[in-house]
């Protein structure tokens, strides 16, 4: 090692150029080949040395991996112009959970992919009968990204409509509803659900319905199921092919057969997510 030094020493004393390394490499090189490279990665070489990070900043480079409706994206939910941000610095903060209308929806980044995924909380539904307590409470718990849920006790008519208007990336989207059967809680450290409210459920199905403005319609019957697990019902999946137009989408949940009460549910929220993305929710 001290030899290799030494004759490096010698040869600069001689006049001898030194063998080029990474910092001899043109940033403008190095944001090119960081536009075929995906964000973490990016972040990785960054911290090799300053030419690396330099070149990690250039706004073209961000500019690929950010949405097509990022424009949308920073005046809706980060309330800022797009012109006063470097593109990495909005694609970190798209990156977390930025939450809208009062604090009722959710919209972020997939970290890797740039994708863009929402959520809604129970509290941005309608709900038919959420304001008696005799049904419906809303409760805290640590389960839920907006920290609360809405609990069913016992009803008759079960009926939950959510609608939404937003600038979505082409692509193609699935929507779920995120349900448990039973209240979970804390006991001695340890997570235990009470099922003893759960019925009803077992004798009818609940249809799910999805609608969009562009005319894309589907919907379904099934069981609800596993109780004491939190689980992601998949109602179906809506294709945006133009980013400059806000789509209208509709969904709702019901078992309105009147016959008999059912209860001990709990409705976390609905999410909305590229569709190659299912298999994370399972």
């Amino acid at each position: 090692m001290g030899a290799g030094v030494s004759g490096l020493a010698a040869d600069a004393q001689r006049g001898f150029p030194l063998k080029p390394g990474l910092d001899d490499v043109p940033e403008s090189c190095i944001s090119s080949i960081f536009m075929y490279l995906d964000p973490p990665e990016i972040c990785k070489l960054a911290s090799l040395n300053r030419v690396f990070r330099g070149a990690s900043l250039a706004d073209f480079v961000w500019e690929t991996k950010l949405p097509s409706n990022y424009r949308y994206l920073v005046k809706k939910v980060l309330g800022q112009s797009p012109e006063s941000l470097s593109k990495k610095e909005i694609y970190a903060r798209l990156c977390r959970s930025n939450r809208f209308d009062g604090g009722t929806k959710e919209v972020w980044l997939d970290k890797s992919s740039g994708k863009l995924c929402l959520s809604a909380s129970a509290k941005a539904l309608k709900i038919t009968g959420i304001d008696d307590r005799r049904y419906w409470n809303h409760i805290p718990t640590e389960e839920s990204r907006f920290e609360t849920v809405a609990y069913l006790q016992q009803i008759w008519w079960f009926e939950v409509v959510g609608e939404l208007e937003f600038e979505f990336p082409p692509g193609t989207y699935s929507l779920f509803f995120r349900l448990q059967l039973g209240k979970a809680s804390k006991r001695f450290g340890r997570r235990v659900c009470n099922l003893d409210q759960v019925h009803g459920w077992n004798l009818k199905p609940v249809r799910f319905q999805l609608s969009t403005s562009n005319c894309q319609q589907t919907s379904l019957e099934c069981y609800l199921y596993e109780p004491g697990n939190w689980i992601h019902y998949h109602v179906g999946d809506f294709v945006i092919e133009n980013s400059n137009t806000p789509t209208k989408i509709k969904f709702s949940m019901m078992q309105i057969d009147c016959t008999h009460t059912k209860g001990g549910l709990c409705l976390d929220s609905v999410l909305i997510y590229p569709s190659e993305f299912r298999q994370r929710l399972k």
